[in-house]
């Protein structure tokens, strides 16, 4: 699946385990959705969503 993760986390300025402490995930987990290499469960697509203040769809792509 397509996201748009790793740029919205540069424009906020967080490192990937900055963000991964927001959400409660490892930063392996953060890089490894922003690679495209894993897709996130819906309870954390939520979650990211809910820490960008965005919606789901604004992040993630079919």
């Amino acid at each position: 699946m397509n996201n748009h993760l790793k740029a919205l986390r540069a424009e906020r300025g967080w490192s990937q385990q900055q963000l991964g402490d927001r959400l409660d995930v490892s930063r392996q987990t953060v890089n490894a959705i922003e690679r495209e290499k894993y897709d996130p469960s819906l309870p954390l697509a939520f979650d990211i969503a809910k820490v960008f203040g965005l919606q789901i769809e604004d992040i993630f792509k079919p």
